[in-house]
């Protein structure tokens, strides 16, 4: 896998987009015959012997107390089809998280507990775990003729993966991940130009170079990105966070790492698709959801597929909170 300064390969991707977001295609590209909505697993957390305590109880539990619970609590994936019948509501290929779990305006839909008592954490955003995105990839492959030839985006505004001219070192980012007890956080890189006014900014380093770190973007409708060459059959088995360039090392537990005895992690692609096209693969950063658009049989397997929560969607499909029309 190389970079790839000549962005001019992603082009016709702009080409088939629309600007704004009224329907999904500001991100994914129109002119499919099919298209497929992969949701992203949630977290569910129980208690052997009692509900999840809301916000407001936990805070009034004595240190002690909070210890125990801490130690009893079992955090679980879940699927969206699970989380509507905890809360009631159903399941459907338009279904939007915040309906799903009924949150009333003005609330947090992160985390909701159900009225069985137990806490339903929303799905990570913009990726996938390395297992789920091999599973995916595994159709993919069989559905183009370039398997070992392809391309694959990644979205220039994740903390730590870029250098820049600062006084403070970049930020590293914890990536997705298929362990229901690690959630994904991306922390931006900051600065404080008040209190060092006087200091010379210098050049710090992110995961990758500084030629890549300071080079040309494939440029979409509000969002650069960073372009890579990417043969499709490598993301079919989960070790491909080992082979991409932007795979990060320091990446673990505070300041620890690989070196530390921390499985290696990589964020997945935003974008992945063949040099022949047949198919594009969108994890747009904001979605709890990625799009596949393709042939309609690899679309009919992937939906098949009992290791994914999966359903086709019509080209122009709306994503935003209010298309869920069946919960309101």
């Amino acid at each position: 896998m190389e970079w790839i300064a000549d962005t001019s390969i992603g082009a016709w991707l702009r080409e088939r987009l629309d600007d704004g977001h009224s329907t999904m295609h500001g991100v994914v590209p129109h002119g499919f015959p099919a298209y497929a909505r992969v949701v992203h697993p949630a977290i569910v957390r129980s208690l052997p012997d009692r509900p999840v305590p809301s916000p407001v109880e936990w805070e009034g539990l004595p240190d002690a107390e909070r210890q125990r619970l801490l130690e009893q609590f079992v955090d679980e994936p879940a699927t969206w089809a699970e989380t509507a019948a905890a809360f009631g509501t159903t399941m459907h290929p338009f279904a939007q998280w915040r309906r799903i779990v009924r949150t009333p305006d003005g609330e947090d839909w992160r985390a909701r507990i159900s009225p069985d008592g137990r806490e339903f954490s929303a799905p990570i955003e913009g990726g996938l775990g390395a297992e789920m995105l091999a599973a995916i990839a595994g159709h993919l492959v069989a559905h183009t003729s370039t398997p070992d030839a392809g391309f694959a985006a990644l979205w220039e505004g994740y903390g730590g993966l870029l250098g820049f001219f600062g006084e403070t070192p970049s930020q590293t980012f914890l990536p997705f991940t298929d362990d229901p007890n690690h959630q994904a956080m991306l922390n931006r890189s900051t600065r404080d130009p008040f209190n060092n006014v006087f200091r010379k900014p210098t050049w710090q380093d992110g995961i990758l170079s500084r030629e890549v770190s300071e080079g040309p973007r494939l440029s979409l409708p509000d969002r650069d990105h960073v372009l890579f060459s990417a043969p499709p059959r490598l993301f079919a088995d989960s070790g491909w966070v080992r082979e991409v360039p932007w795979r990060d090392p320091s990446t673990g537990s505070g300041t620890a790492g690989e070196g530390d005895g921390f499985p290696p992690s990589a964020l997945s692609p935003s974008i992945l698709w063949p040099e022949d096209r047949a198919w594009v693969m969108v994890s747009e950063i904001d979605f709890d959801s990625t799009i596949v658009a393709g042939p309609d049989a690899l679309i009919r397997e992937i939906c098949a597929d009992d290791r994914l929560e999966a359903a086709q969607i019509p080209e122009g499909t709306d994503l935003t909170w209010d298309a869920d029309r069946v919960n309101r």
